[in-house]
């Protein structure tokens, strides 16, 4: 029996015809994939790592009124222009994304405007990338790395991804497969708990310096593509200054509100200590202040005062040195040793805590 061919065309796709639901597959719980494809035949021209907006009817009722826009950044890779897929992750107050899971299936079309986005690695060429994601965070990485298999050249890509637990890793399969054929692949997981009696041989806990340093050794060497929650990126962020990474080379992407043109592209102003800015730390138990720079920490203070703090590892792993603050506000990055709890109590470890301005500690 003859297979019938399809009619692909020779032209690429745009959003004046809609697209056609062409297959769902689950991914994880509460995570799926949609492919589409165009009811013309026409093929799909992007860079890896852009987003598609969907136009979704989630209320039929109400007519076109009823329907809500929505980005999602396209998983699938512009080598593979046939089809183009989305992967979606349910959130607690999700509507749009909702409704796809309980309601889009093969042969329903919908409206879709793009695709669009400066978050792509074509813009950024360079001999090694890091790529770092999060939960859904991963889509963008998910394109750019079949890209990078696609392209017949080896690739050298760190990626590494963090997770609640390991059988909530999106695309776990697929890029232990690239990365089983190609050594230039080096994944690297981390995961907040393993799942009940599996065993776990990856990283555990949330991603740190010390973790970041395992990773990728050589991070300084490369271009650096993070996605995720913003607080997960604004970690990874403080971890890369706090090492010294150039952070002209970092690049990165909000799941929750993607960016279409560089003007629109949000000023990242995070908090940090300046080289040459004064500081002072009064250390309130033993009646003794003392100036300092910003980028000076608590601990190497306090022992040039001639204080004694008790302190073990001096990187924010052991939480030897915690001490309560009690004024001000400093720029800490830990690697563990300490809590959310203690943290909101406002406690800081010295050694890892620098100040930003005065601060009082009770030392």
């Amino acid at each position: 029996m003859a297979r019938q061919r399809m009619n692909w065309s020779a032209e690429p796709w745009s959003d004046a015809e809609p697209l056609e639901c062409a297959m769902v597959v689950p991914e994880t719980g509460d995570t799926a994939t949609f492919t589409f494809r165009s009811p013309s035949g026409a093929w799909f021209d992007y860079q890896p790592g852009q987003f598609i907006t969907l136009d979704l009817p989630v209320d039929p009722k109400k007519g076109a009124k009823g329907n809500i826009q929505r980005t999602y950044t396209i998983s699938s890779s512009p080598s593979r222009p046939l089809s183009i897929s989305i992967t979606v992750k349910a959130q607690s107050t999700s509507q749009g994304t909702r409704w796809m899971l309980d309601h889009l299936k093969p042969g329903m079309q919908i409206r879709a405007f793009g695709p669009s986005g400066i978050f792509s690695f074509h813009r950024h060429p360079a001999q090694k990338y890091l790529f770092i994601s999060a939960g859904s965070g991963i889509t963008p990485m998910m394109s750019m790395t079949t890209w990078a298999w696609d392209s017949g050249e080896m690739p050298d890509i760190t990626f590494v991804h963090a997770a609640r637990r390991p059988s909530e890793i999106i695309f776990r399969e697929r890029l232990e497969q690239f990365a089983n054929r190609v050594p230039g692949l080096k994944l690297r997981f981390t995961v907040e708990e393993p799942d009940p009696f599996r065993a776990w041989p990856g990283y555990l806990g949330r991603l740190n310096q010390i973790m970041l340093g395992l990773m990728a050794p050589d991070y300084l060497d490369r271009e650096v593509f993070c996605c995720g929650p913003e607080p997960f990126m604004q970690s990874v962020r403080e971890m890369l200054v706090s090492i010294g990474y150039d952070m002209e080379r970092y690049h990165q992407e909000s799941f929750g509100a993607p960016v279409a043109t560089e003007a629109e592209a949000p000023v990242i102003d995070d908090v940090a200590p300046v080289e040459g800015a004064r500081a002072e730390i009064a250390f309130t138990a033993s009646g003794v202040t003392a100036r300092c720079d910003e980028t000076d920490t608590v601990l190497a203070v306090a022992k040039a005062s001639g204080l004694n703090i008790p302190s073990g590892c001096t990187f924010g792993l052991c939480g030897t040195c915690k001490v309560k603050k009690t004024e001000g506000e400093v720029h800490m990055v830990h690697n563990g040793g300490i809590s959310d709890d203690d943290i909101a109590a406002g406690y800081i470890l010295a050694c890892c805590s620098r100040p930003l301005g005065r601060i009082a500690v009770e030392v």
